[in-house]
């Protein structure tokens, strides 16, 4: 594909979604001005969609079976559910800023564990806006070229659908999106020396002749499944995905904040205030990657665009790997993801994560290296107007911004998105009473929530 026709095609993407987001900047700020002029409740109550419940299939009740085994990882004491808690929506229960596996349970991990939740409605990972034309095929290169040819535009909260068009890296599963499905993304932590430590291949499937669920391989697959070492391997990840997908309680939407579009909740002065503040393109400007709207088919916000950003967050010195100043987590373009390596662009760019149950986390950002959401807002309010007050000093006293990223990548962090459009000296976005009032807001995205009759 030449380049002509790939800047036709991101025109006419970006000139689509300029259409689209017209009318819903419209519906949004008529939304919120009634929300100001009513008080509490939602004065345009929604139905969501939710997905189906029903009984687990013989599969997902397998998978539910090696969600919870702790045999297959190598000091016998680490499961899935293990750093994946379904008393911490599927997210890490401990305090530190990674989860410790291998086999002395005394390894960090490379990264914050994220949560399981909602992910059955999340995208291959792809350059660029989803495609419908399957005959017309470009390939991840040709649209990171195409990426670099076609303005991008800024993301505001009242207008997410121009942003959705952009030619940035978005989908995929982990914080670099190298697993396109759940049952890819089941292995990794496995047969990672730092998380489960499986060993390989071979070694875990002789742990799965042996499960005490064996049997139930050949009631699916007959008995020949344990002749193919890594069928059965790939059978037993796709039973685990089927279990994420069946249960409802990967997905239950749940939160107040999904009773309040129903107008079955009311919102508190504070947690409304917090709601308008996250929705406000001149203030937190939140919802632009978190968006905070359902879809036009009723299904609940998921509460992030599923793009991918770099924010230039603080190095985390708790981490051991960082004690290598050479060392630098580059998500999309590496160390763990490789095929992107080349696409330095995309250097120190992350996955958006939902803000789902944020509220419950203790463990911020790939590195974990913020501890509570007063901390991840501070971040966001003064990262370019007071940087001094979220990154560290030199020996020299000069503050070490985005010392996390080697500085031929600071090109690549987003300064044009609000808030990050502002500059040292400015007044910051939010006011202390506007973080206070996003948290409120953002407690009400827990799950759990039970509506008054």
């Amino acid at each position: 594909m030449n380049g002509r026709i790939l800047w036709l095609l991101g025109a006419g993407l970006l000139c689509m979604a300029g259409a689209v987001a017209a009318v819903e900047t419209q519906r949004l700020d008529q939304g919120l001005a009634d929300a100001r002029r009513l008080g509490d409740a939602n004065p345009h109550p929604v139905h969501l969609m939710r997905p189906a419940v029903a009984p687990l299939s013989s599969m997902a009740q397998l998978g539910k079976l090696i969600f919870y085994d702790a045999s297959l990882s190598s000091s016998g004491a680490l499961s899935c559910a293990s750093c994946h808690s379904p008393d911490h929506a599927y997210g890490p229960p401990n305090d530190g800023p990674v989860m410790l596996g291998g086999a002395t349970l005394k390894r960090q991990g490379a990264r914050a564990v994220p949560s399981l939740t909602y992910l059955e409605r999340h995208p291959n990972f792809s350059i660029g806006p989803e495609k419908d034309d399957d005959d017309n095929v470009v390939s991840l290169a040709q649209m990171a070229a195409l990426g670099q040819q076609t303005a991008r535009a800024k993301k505001i909260a009242t207008g997410t659908a121009a942003a959705a068009a952009n030619i940035v890296p978005q989908g995929g599963l982990f914080w670099d999106g190298r697993a396109d499905t759940l049952q890819d993304q089941a292995l990794f932590p496995l047969l990672d020396p730092n998380e489960m430590d499986g060993g390989s291949v071979e070694v875990v499937v002789e742990k799965l002749r042996h499960a005490s669920y064996a049997p139930r391989f050949a009631e699916l697959f007959g008995a020949g499944i344990f002749d193919n070492s890594r069928l059965l391997v790939a059978e037993a990840m796709f039973a685990v995905a089927r279990y994420q997908v069946e249960e409802a309680s990967f997905h239950p939407y749940t939160s107040k904040y999904d009773y309040w579009l129903e107008g079955k909740a009311r919102l508190s002065e504070s947690e409304l205030r917090g709601l308008l503040v996250f929705n406000d393109p001149d203030k937190a400007n939140c919802a632009g990657c978190h968006t905070s709207a359902p879809t036009r088919d009723g299904l609940p916000p998921l509460f992030t665009d599923r793009q991918y950003e770099a924010l230039g967050a603080p190095r985390n010195a708790a981490l051991a790997s960082n004690g290598d100043p050479d060392h630098f987590d580059l998500g999309v373009c590496g160390p763990q993801r490789t095929d992107m390596s080349e696409q330095t662009q995309y250097c120190g760019m992350f996955l958006t994560p939902t803000l789902r149950n944020s509220a419950t986390r203790r463990a911020f950002f790939h590195n974990g290296v913020f501890r509570s959401l007063e901390e991840v807002l501070d971040f966001y309010n003064f990262r370019d107007t007071n940087p001094e007050k979220v990154f560290p000093r030199a020996a020299d006293g000069t503050v070490r911004k985005y010392d996390d990223l080697p500085a031929k990548y600071h090109g690549n962090v987003d300064v044009s998105d609000p808030p990050f459009d502002r500059h040292a000296g400015d007044t910051p976005a939010m006011t202390a009473q506007d973080e206070a009032d996003i948290i409120a807001f953002l407690k009400t995205l827990t799950d759990g929530y039970h509506p008054e009759p």
